[in-house]
């Protein structure tokens, strides 16, 4: 059984950090209540990637966090993540799923209903839906209406997280939306204190946008 909580799902950005601080980062997320770490890596080289992970793994552990890898599945498995997240031009989830089996967290990226019906069909565990805002992290932004964003809500019975530019300040724009929670990137990682920045978003989280946590 996959099991997973993704109300407050951070995923990294190491771009502007050496690896120390990066790691430290990464831990004082965890320390202010991640309860789902994607760490995302576009430009390292598989040794690389792997090397990082194993770290990085080494601290969400400590945390009883799951992992998710960002694209890749050959990292995912040969540091035992709990799970992996594929885009629109990553593996298909179909096929992810009968490498990693059953027991593996599976996340797609979607930004259509018909896109979100298909990775369900496939064997998504989740979906990761956005830009709702402009973002930083990504040199070209699709922007995700919070419209299309119910409509994915309503249309699949997997949990749907909102992501993109996503901060304390602007998150209300999620209010009534069946999602099952938040992703953030920079709203963490480049705070001046991680921890603290964690810590008041996913308590903004719990009293205004997702409230009927069980």
């Amino acid at each position: 059984m996959r099991e997973f909580n993704s109300l407050f799902y951070f995923i990294t950005d190491s771009s502007n950090y050496g690896e120390e601080e990066f790691l430290k980062r990464v831990e004082q997320a965890l320390k202010g209540g991640v309860t789902l770490i994607q760490l995302r890596e576009k430009n390292k080289t598989t040794r690389e990637y792997i090397d990082l992970a194993e770290k990085v793994h080494a601290i969400t552990k400590k945390y009883n966090v799951p992992l998710i890898i960002d694209d890749r599945v050959d990292v995912a498995q040969a540091i035992h993540a709990e799970g992996v997240h594929l885009g629109q031009t990553d593996m298909p989830i179909k096929t992810a799923r009968e490498i990693l089996g059953d027991d593996i967290i599976i996340g797609a990226t979607t930004k259509t209903v018909p896109q979100a019906l298909e990775a369900y069909e496939q064997g998504a565990d989740y979906l990761g839906v956005g830009a709702i805002f402009p973002t930083t992290t990504k040199v070209k932004t699709v922007l995700t209406s919070t419209d299309t964003l119910r409509d994915i809500c309503n249309a699949v019975p997997i949990p749907v997280n909102a992501i993109g530019g996503l901060n304390k300040g602007n998150v209300d724009v999620l209010k009534g939306i069946p999602i099952a929670g938040v992703c953030v990137v920079s709203a963490v990682m480049k705070a001046d204190n991680p921890q603290t920045a964690a810590t008041e978003l996913v308590a903004k989280i719990k009293s205004d946008i997702i409230t009927d946590i069980k």
